[in-house]
């Protein structure tokens, strides 16, 4: 199973960025989907996820600013991203896990400035 994530870029603070998973198959019907970051000298840290069965959780730090979801044909995961703060910036990977897989995409890189 292949990933591959799209739409980072640079965005200034208070901006608006949507990220998309995309698999090579509909996968999270019966996996769950992930986004972490990692910043510059950090390690990588969990965001977001979506499970298989559609319940949502995320970290304390994007609460009520950050949304995952996933298209009808359980392809894609997306992680829309608001009010964005210079401390959002890192690259975002992509994890799909399940009982038969742990995948994780290239990465997308998310610049915010202040």
């Amino acid at each position: 199973v292949q990933l591959v994530e799209s739409g980072g870029g640079l965005v200034q603070a208070g901006g608006s960025l949507r990220l998309s998973c995309a698999a090579s198959g509909s996968i999270f019907s019966t996996n769950n989907g992930d986004w972490y970051r990692q910043a510059p000298g950090k390690q990588r840290e969990f965001v977001a996820r979506i499970t298989s069965g559609g319940s949502t959780s995320y970290a304390d730090s994007v609460k009520g600013r950050f949304t995952i979801s996933r298209d009808s044909a359980e392809k894609t995961v997306y992680l829309q991203m608001n009010s964005l703060k210079p401390e959002d910036t890192g690259v975002y990977y992509c994890y799909a896990w399940g009982q038969l897989i742990r995948n994780w995409g290239q990465g997308t890189q998310v610049t915010v400035s202040s």
